[in-house]
């Protein structure tokens, strides 16, 4: 452990230092907007704000697996939003998120747009939108949904706990790093049992479970996360690494991963998509601009 001494928590807590660590400039205690924003609207009645976090990525593969099926009215915008200077914090964006997180969606079909949150949430409503990647059955439907929540409901403890203090918290706390890393190798054997006795998480059929999940636990799997595939030793979760691979292999999966990504291989980010067409003409783009460089 450490020689450093015990911490004691005040009776009450007061914010009155940065916290450290990569993102200290964007962590605050209070909600709200920092600066007045109004959000671009493209021409397309679903207009997305996002970045390719995890979380981002499944609304962008969930929207191109709906083109895929020939869902038309899934045709999107999607805007970047640089979380790391604080775009989420514009006004524009707080009124269709009040809690300030990426994605946010905003649905102008109807008479009156309809805001989304939450990536669950935004799953949830294409799939009842469209009527896709959500079985009928009440039983497959159900146990879709209940991988759904536990994605939501484990994340926060792979990415806030885990990545946070093996990653990117300023002092390295070996009781934190322990604690998460046993949680998270944890998950990773849930989904692995799963995995052994079915196909997708809901049983044969791809579905908002499998969307959800696997920008997470299949990046991590692939020790494309934090750089801890090694220490987490991924590779034994067989049955995660078969899924992993099948669902990459998706055309509409690899499409989605690119939308609003800003980082790694030039081919493989398109900072805003307007149309399919995007894919082609943006990244060509892209790639003659690196070569040039």
């Amino acid at each position: 452990m450490t020689d450093a001494p015990a911490y004691e928590p005040p009776k009450v807590w007061t914010w009155n230092k940065p916290s450290g660590g990569q993102f200290a400039s964007i962590n605050r205690p209070i909600a709200g907007p920092t600066h007045d924003k109004e959000l671009p609207v493209g021409r397309h009645p679903l207009q997305l704000y996002s970045l390719a976090t995890p979380n981002g990525v499944k609304v962008t593969v969930m929207l191109e697996e709906l083109l895929a099926l020939g869902h038309k009215g899934a045709e999107y915008d999607a805007w970047l939003i640089n979380i790391g200077k604080g775009d989420q914090f514009g006004s524009g964006f707080v009124a269709i998120n009040p809690n300030s997180k990426i994605p946010a969606l905003l649905d102008r079909s109807g008479p009156e747009p309809i805001r989304v949150f939450e990536s669950g949430s935004i799953l949830v409503y294409l799939a009842e939108k469209f009527g896709a990647f959500l079985p009928k059955d009440i039983k497959t439907r159900t146990e879709a949904m209940s991988w759904l929540f536990w994605q939501m409901g484990s994340a926060p403890y792979l990415g806030g706990g885990f990545g946070h203090f093996y990653a990117y918290a300023p002092t390295k706390i070996e009781y934190a790093i322990d604690r998460f890393a046993m949680e998270t190798k944890r998950q990773l054997d849930v989904l692995d049992r799963r995995l052994a006795e079915s196909e997708y998480l809901a049983g044969g059929e791809y579905t908002i479970a499998d969307i959800a999940v696997w920008p997470w636990y299949g990046a991590l799997a692939k020790g494309l996360v934090y750089g801890a595939g090694e220490f987490l030793s991924v590779q034994d979760y067989k049955n995660v690494q078969r899924w992993t691979d099948q669902i990459a292999k998706r055309p509409a999966v690899k499409r989605g991963r690119m939308v609003n990504r800003v980082s790694g291989d030039p081919a493989s980010q398109l900072h805003e998509r307007h149309d399919a067409s995007d894919f082609e003409t943006r990244t060509q783009d892209k790639l003659q601009a690196a070569a040039a460089s």
